[in-house]
């Protein structure tokens, strides 16, 4: 990863570890993919060495809808993150997916005004290309579902 500080108004890649590649690597092919143990079968997010459900050590990257709903979220209107100064305000979400009760994942709502943004507003997810990274997920909302 490379060292930026806030007054460059780039933004920094993800880390990408051993750990979240499986993840990244669905997300460069505009795929949201979070893992899912082979013993209980529950999705697991953020990713883990083990199951938080029943131990198990099988866990595996698999695609998922990317539909859901804003479980939580924040607007932001001041921000030392870099890259980000441009954006103010912005949303940054917690989705609960479709696929389980109390999977959710982190991601800033786009393409709609913040004040729009509502706990259980459907989303779907969206990708934003991140230069000299690539896709990185986030969310919009489901016009099919409103």
């Amino acid at each position: 990863m490379v060292e930026l500080t806030a007054a460059t108004g780039i933004r920094m890649a993800p880390a990408v570890s051993v750990l979240t590649e499986g993840y990244w690597r669905a997300a460069q092919q505009r795929r949201l993919a979070i893992q899912r143990c082979r013993t209980c079968r529950r999705f697991v997010h953020f990713p883990e060495w083990r199951c938080p459900f029943c131990q198990g050590q099988e866990l595996e990257f698999e695609p998922v809808s990317g539909h859901g709903q804003v479980h939580t979220f924040t607007i932001v209107h001041r921000t030392a993150a870099p890259g980000f100064a441009d954006r103010i305000p912005y949303v940054l979400a917690w989705v609960e997916l479709a696929e389980q009760p109390g999977l959710r994942a982190f991601g800033n709502v786009v393409a709609c005004p913040p004040q729009d943004v509502y706990i259980g507003l459907p989303v779907r997810v969206c990708f934003e290309e991140l230069s000299g990274f690539g896709p990185v997920p986030n969310f919009t909302p489901d016009r099919q579902e409103v």
